[in-house]
């Protein structure tokens, strides 16, 4: 190896910290946040929940208005009260931290040569995970995958520093201490994104691979899964219970087909337009994903190491069983922590595979990848040249970071929004009705009186019977009404005229005027045009 990678404690630490704040850097330079769902629900959910909305206003944000909005609490905060410099400086410091986790874990995972940590080489793979398209182009931003990906990694770390007795040169299962932390992080990251219960899962089952007797791992499981739920309880249970209370279902207006509450329809909404359709894509999902990205992304993202760790995921799962029929030791029988990252990564890929498959909720694995790919290679050729081959490897996944894809930013100025607001006379008589879902424009309802009400119809939200009902309850009881629209005044208005008649609206010719709004430097300008309530109603 060269001698880049020889370094020494101190100058390792020196070297993290010098990444934090370089992320940071990065992230200032990216700009102000300008993502399609911050436009729909990052901004509007915690203002519903800090302003006493939630089941005031019926889906401004559509049904992802409904997630929880805790997670998006802190870029709320700082974003509605800082300038955008700081906001993102902030942000990146935050995210930036993936890769200090990521560099501790691999000291821990990587084997040491002549008595010392891999300090240089841990922080090259770091260095090398966070270069991933998914994780980049999510630096700084709001949709979450960045922040909650602390918590995967912060769990997994544990639970390697628990079961890795470098005293004894040895691997066990966790002691209990350790498994609760693991276990309260990765509940802490499923309860704030839904989307991580797949990696707790997974972590769960990756216990189960590693050295002792059976009872103690199934013991280790079970404590951690009771964590796991005291981690989703105390970071999403304060949400479940307010949905519950206000719409008769936990997960509203998700799952409602199970629980069934009259202000959506019956049915369990999720997108699974981005799943393989046939078990011939399932097989080969890695290799079709690279050569046609955008059946798992709207952006066209390539990693390419995803090939090659299937490769080697699949190699060493049939070798090990080999090994296993002819009573010998399995490729990673000296490595037991490779074998658990790898039933770690291999778990969460499968559910991920059958659940979503959609690939910016893969950041955990993104940022793993580079190291994995080393530990794998490495395990089946445990020379030098190997290693020569692994590094070749990681480095040339590195070119994932030339992928192009962009979620939105709305430049570097100082002011994060600027929203003009027509003057209201009376905003609790007021009630706004938005007719799209394209453009969202629930970023803008923070900006309003909150005793205004917003109504969305026609976007994107599982209507029930008794959701229009309740809209034309709402707009009854306001007579002052407004629709809402992108920013073409009178051709919008005339394109909404078909849809507004079928719920018994009709938006007054003449009266739209449009109103200036941006997110940083990125204008977004609506338009707000009289709205008449016709009686009786149509459906």
């Amino acid at each position: 190896m060269t001698s880049l990678l020889r370094l020494d404690a101190p100058s390792w630490r020196r070297a993290l910290v010098l990444g934090v704040l370089l992320a940071a850097l990065f992230s200032a330079r990216l700009g102000q946040d300008d993502n399609w769902d911050l436009h729909n629900y990052h901004l509007y959910g915690p203002f519903s929940l800090l302003n006493g909305k939630v089941g005031v206003d019926l889906g401004p944000g559509q049904w992802q208005g409904y997630f929880n909005p805790t997670l998006d609490l802190l870029y709320y905060g700082l974003a509605l009260h800082l300038p955008v410099p700081v906001t993102s400086l902030l942000m990146g410091a935050l995210h930036g931290l993936n890769g200090v986790l990521l560099a501790l874990l691999a000291v821990e995972l990587l084997p040491r040569r002549h008595g010392q940590p891999a300090w240089g080489l841990s922080l090259l793979l770091a260095a090398l995970g966070c270069l991933g398209p998914a994780f980049l182009t999510q630096f700084g931003n709001s949709m979450g995958d960045n922040t909650t990906a602390l918590c995967v990694l912060g769990g997994l770390l544990v639970l390697v520093r628990g079961a890795h007795d470098r005293a004894r040169a040895q691997w066990r299962v966790p002691p209990a201490r350790h498994l609760f932390v693991a276990g309260l992080l990765l509940g802490i990251g499923a309860g704030l994104k839904l989307t991580n219960a797949t990696y707790a899962l997974a972590l769960c089952l990756a216990l189960l691979v590693l050295p002792g007797r059976p009872w103690l791992r199934l013991r280790a499981a079970w404590l951690y899964g009771w964590a796991v739920l005291a981690g989703i309880a105390l970071a999403a249970g304060h949400w479940y219970w307010r949905l519950w209370h206000t719409f008769g279902n936990p997960l509203f207006p998700q799952f409602n087909n199970l629980f069934g509450s009259p202000l959506a329809a019956p049915v369990g909404i999720g997108d699974t337009g981005w799943l393989p359709r046939t078990l011939f894509e399932r097989l080969l999902w890695p290799f079709l994903c690279l050569m046609e990205p955008r059946r798992i992304s709207e952006q066209p993202f390539r990693h390419l190491l995803w090939p090659l760790l299937y490769v080697l995921g699949i190699t060493v799962l049939v070798l090990a069983v080999r090994a296993r029929l002819r009573r010998q030791p399995g490729p990673l029988a000296a490595q037991p922590g490779t074998a658990f990252l790898l039933a770690f990564a291999g778990l969460a890929y499968l559910l991920w595979l059958n659940l979503f498959s959609i690939y910016r909720y893969l950041v955990p694995q993104e940022l793993l990848a580079p190291l994995l790919a080393w530990l794998l290679l490495t395990a089946l050729l445990p020379s030098e040249r190997g290693r020569r081959l692994a590094l070749a490897c990681v480095l040339l996944g590195a070119l994932s970071v030339l992928s192009r894809g962009d979620w939105g930013r709305g430049g570097r100025g100082w002011v994060p929004y600027t929203v003009e607001v027509p003057p209201l006379t009376a905003p609790a008589a007021t009630a706004v009705v938005a007719i799209a879902a394209d453009p969202p424009l629930g970023w803008i309802v923070p900006f309003y009186p909150k005793e205004v009400v917003f109504i969305s119809l026609s976007a994107g939200f599982p209507e029930s019977p008794a959701y229009v009902a309740r809209a034309h309850q709402l707009l009854r009881e306001r007579p002052q009404r407004y629709l809402m629209l992108g920013a073409g005044p009178l051709p919008t208005l005339e394109l909404a005229r078909q849809p507004l008649l079928r719920y018994g609206l009709q938006g007054v010719p003449g009266s739209c005027r449009r109103y200036g709004a941006a997110v940083g430097t990125s204008p977004h300008g609506y338009t707000l045009c009289e709205l008449r309530l016709l009686e009786p109603a149509g459906q």
